[in-house]
């Protein structure tokens, strides 16, 4: 199958032969979808606290976090590409000379709502003032001209080059005084939940071609942010790795080669990033994606929802490192075990083995043992008003195993109508808000990579120079890369999920001082 080259640029990357064989089989066999029992739902899977439970959670993680090592873990390896890609579209349709503005924004909602707001944009400024550098007279442009003129200068190479930049990077909110990016937002974040002491961890996930940037960045305005906010910032980066990519082949079947006779490898998602959390040593992990954040005003409520979420995963953490202590002593009583047994099920959301009701006390003891002793993680769950993304569900593995996963929308057969008639009945999305307990009850970390389900990947249909290929994904990093560990999910508001998926989002309250 593979050439003497093939094996030397298949080591390069820092892949095995065998790995790489394995993929294509994956690849050529398809993988299978989810099998969903039912949408996890209010009292089915999904806590709702009220607000005196709410500041109760809050209050135990305030009182228990001196005590823990914390880190803010951000993936932010995301271009800016596809924020702008009605702007590329314009710059490409629009003609002056057939066309006027007006007639091209009635036909184009997004151009529309982008015209509307352009003052209120963070880097409306920056861009004005760029634009006059190479043109002192552009008020005296005609108006298409002026706007043509302000896409460009915001997109193009030679100019601002915003589509290049790293979505973390970007100008997000527009202060009194300055412009603040996603980067800057999310480290004065941190100081709201998780600051110890005197120093404030965080660690984001990067692409290597925007290292320079984001270092240039924390440079910048880490000494300012340091004193205003009385902490140290210890930042650190990496990279998804070359060895976490995986192969293309052709919709044939066969081996996709580049025009100098290269195999083909792409990154495989964000569920590779499991190797990247897996590095880190720290009690409490909390994972938020980089374009989801709001206006300092704004955060200190919603940060309440962190701490929240913090406080819920101490609670049922002290309980089960408690129980796992308990099983580990020979005189354990039955009745004991008989309360673990249901701690296990009503609180972990662990369907028992039908077997489980013969097992000896020892082998329930041991069977309990490994259902406790796991990662565990609280997400953040909320209410479905038509977002994209995955979803809260019980699912069965294909050993009969019943448990609650975070499934995406690929990973569902939507054509079976049982499978489809779960889906119409969700309630909730992820909105990728979560707080994780990496280590055991005798304070040594988990090696996570053990709790992936490697079947939970999914095959996406690529171009590449005008021939589909497909593509292996690994499963998603809060999907099947944390297949195995104990979840819990809980219901927090809409208002805590404000991603920036196009640059009119920019434009949202949240977004706005």
């Amino acid at each position: 199958m593979f050439r003497e080259e093939d094996i030397q640029q298949i080591e390069n990357h820092g892949l095995t032969v065998e790995k790489v064989k394995a993929q294509i089989e994956l690849i050529k066999s398809g993988v299978s979808y989810s099998n969903l029992v039912d949408a996890a739902t209010i009292g089915n899977g999904v806590l709702r606290k009220n607000d005196e439970q709410q500041q109760g959670c809050i209050d135990f993680f305030e009182s228990k976090r001196h005590e823990l090592s914390i880190v803010k873990f951000v993936p932010a390896s995301g271009a800016a590409t596809r924020m702008f890609k009605f702007l590329f579209q314009f710059l490409n349709e629009f003609d002056e000379t057939k066309d006027t503005i007006e007639a091209y924004s009635e036909k184009n909602k997004l151009f529309n709502e982008f015209l509307n707001g352009l003052e209120k944009l963070p880097f409306y400024e920056i861009v004005r003032s760029k634009m006059e550098e190479a043109n002192p007279n552009i008020d005296s442009l005609p108006l298409a001209e002026q706007y043509v003129l302000f896409v460009k200068t915001m997109l193009d190479a030679n100019q601002l080059n915003y589509s290049f930049f790293p979505k973390g990077l970007l100008p997000f909110h527009k202060y009194e005084n300055h412009v603040s990016t996603a980067f800057q937002e999310h480290l004065l974040e941190a100081t709201m939940y998780v600051t110890l002491g005197d120093a404030t961890h965080l660690h984001f996930t990067i692409s290597e071609a925007h290292k320079e940037m984001f270092e240039g960045e924390l440079k910048l305005i880490k000494e300012r942010l340091e004193k205003e906010n009385n902490t140290q910032f210890d930042v650190s980066f990496s990279y998804q790795g070359n060895s976490t990519d995986t192969i293309a082949i052709t919709s044939k079947d066969e081996l996709y080669r580049t025009e100098d006779g290269k195999l083909l490898f792409r990154p495989s998602g964000h569920g590779a990033l499991i190797e990247n959390l897996n590095r880190l040593d720290f009690d409490l992990v909390f994972i938020k994606n980089i374009d989801n954040i709001v206006v300092l005003e704004q955060n200190i409520e919603i940060s309440n929802y962190k701490k929240m979420l913090a406080g819920i995963l101490l609670q049922i953490q002290r309980q089960v490192f408690k129980y796992l202590n308990n099983l580990d002593d020979d005189d354990i009583s039955e009745d004991e075990v008989n309360n673990i047994e249901l701690f296990v099920i009503n609180r972990i959301n662990v369907e028992l083995d039908e077997a489980y009701q013969n097992y000896t006390l020892k082998e329930k003891r041991t069977y309990l043992h490994s259902k406790l002793n796991r990662p565990m993680r609280v997400c953040g769950m909320v209410k479905n008003e038509g977002e994209p993304g995955g979803g809260p569900f019980w699912v069965k593995d294909e050993n009969g195993v019943v448990s609650l996963q975070i499934v995406e929308f690929a990973q569902i057969d939507i054509e079976n109508q049982s499978q489809k008639s779960i889906v119409d009945n969700a309630t909730h999305f992820n909105p990728t808000d979560l707080v994780c307990g990496v280590k055991d009850y005798n304070g040594n970390k988990f090696d996570l990579t053990k709790y992936v389900d490697p079947k939970a990947a999914f095959i996406t249909m690529k171009s590449q120079n005008g021939v589909d290929i497909k593509a292996l994904e690994l499963p998603g990093l809060w999907n099947g890369s944390m297949a195995h560990w104990n979840s819990i999910f809980v219901e927090i508001p809409v208002s805590t999920f404000n991603p920036v998926k196009t640059v009119n989002d920019l434009l949202k309250p949240a977004h706005q001082v």
